[in-house]
């Protein structure tokens, strides 16, 4: 029986503080450099990938500016930029938004960063607690989205105030570029209902993906609305099971025990996400814990925070792990692995034929109806609500 789901979209990631075959050392260590990520991006856009995250941080490149410089190399690459409400305001945003999105004729998304660090954050000059946060974001994008429309903004609340703000230059996608968010607190869950269309979660095992799906849609439609779901996660694809484990394997090889334990620690005392106190629990730090779920491999996620797991496995194997959460809801894959340029081709060589992902299939990167948003000049594009 052929499998008429129809392709998973396939995102790449941008690694904008530096990139390397090994976890835990400087060795083969690639820096940076502006002329590494446009080759990635270069890459991505050539072998048909939908789109890029680039990720946020004290040790990252600026995402915004970085996302600009690439979207004037690449012709079909979207752009999955962080949004981090209460580091500038949401005129300032939304002027950067409603430019870049121009810039990039439209191939601009947002993925709604409202912390995690308390220690980085307090170096923004961000010094509020968790649900304070949250409680801060929904006010910032309620203007953001309301500025973007077109809309003349007059807006009092508890953190955030607006008198006659107004945007004089729109973004080509309306009513705005799509906001995309992940966060497995209450706080987020309830964010994700109220402001955005899609919600991202990490590769966690399927029962706990699927109960996370569940309470956002839940969430969401009692407020009369509906979600995309995408999926954060790293891969690792080879010819044969065998040499796949391999790869995982020789890419810890240089982490200590020593090294394991300071990161762990680290994670436990300097976050307050949620969503990384999960991610910790998959292995507890443990190197005879690693295996999570079938070819789900969480070894990324003793040194690394953030989304800390793969699917491991040959091209049959991981396309039938990846429909697994497909048939859940996820829409789309975020993917990553190391070194990013190499295991771009290695995805889309070996997997993308596995899911059913072909040339003309992933040439194919105009919007779809319902999907990204409204281009500006073709009205049959309509939004989710």
């Amino acid at each position: 029986m052929s499998d008429t789901r129809k392709p998973l979209d396939l995102f790449w990631f941008i690694p904008t503080s530096g990139d390397g075959p090994y976890l835990g050392t400087q060795d083969r260590h690639r820096p940076a450099e502006f002329r590494y990520l446009r080759e990635i991006a270069t890459a991505v856009d050539r072998l048909g990938y939908k789109g890029v995250l680039l990720p946020t941080g004290r040790g990252c490149e600026d995402a915004w500016i970085t996302a600009t410089a690439l979207a004037t190399a690449t012709e079909r690459l979207r752009f999955l930029v962080a949004l981090r409400p209460g580091v500038a305001t949401p005129a300032f945003f939304a002027r950067q938004a409603a430019a870049l999105d121009r810039i990039s004729n439209g191939r601009l998304l947002l993925n709604v960063v409202v912390g995690g660090d308390p220690a980085e954050l307090a170096g923004d000059g961000v010094f509020l607690d968790h649900d304070t946060r949250y409680a801060q974001a929904a006010e910032f994008l309620t203007i953001w989205r309301r500025l973007l429309a077109g809309e003349t903004v007059d807006f009092d609340g508890d953190f955030l105030k607006v008198k006659g703000g107004k945007l004089s230059f729109p973004p080509v996608q309306r009513p705005h570029p799509p906001l995309w968010f992940g966060g497995s607190s209450d706080a987020a869950l309830d964010l994700a209902a109220d402001q955005v269309e899609t919600y991202l979660t990490w590769g966690e095992p399927l029962d706990q993906v699927a109960g996370k799906i569940e309470a956002a849609k839940a969430r969401a439609a009692a407020r009369g609305r509906t979600l995309r779901f995408g999926m954060r996660i790293h891969l690792i694809v080879r010819e044969t099971e065998e040499e796949a484990w391999r790869v995982a394997e020789r890419l810890i090889r240089d982490v200590s025990d020593d090294a394991i334990a300071e990161a762990q620690k680290k994670l436990a005392d300097g976050s307050d996400s949620v969503g990384q106190k999960r991610m910790t629990a998959l292995h507890g730090g443990r190197r005879d814990k690693l295996l999570v779920g079938p070819n789900l491999w969480a070894g990324i996620g003793l040194v690394r925070r953030g989304a800390g797991t793969a699917l491991v496995g040959d091209p049959a194997t991981v396309a039938a792990r990846l429909r697994e959460y497909q048939d859940l809801g996820i829409e789309t894959i975020i993917a990553s692995g190391y070194p990013h340029l190499e295991e771009a081709y290695n995805v889309a060589e070996l997997l993308f034929p596995a899911l059913g992902i072909g040339a003309e299939q992933a040439g194919a990167h105009e919007l779809h109806p319902g999907e990204f948003g409204t281009v500006t000049g073709r009205p049959e594009l309509t939004a989710v609500s």
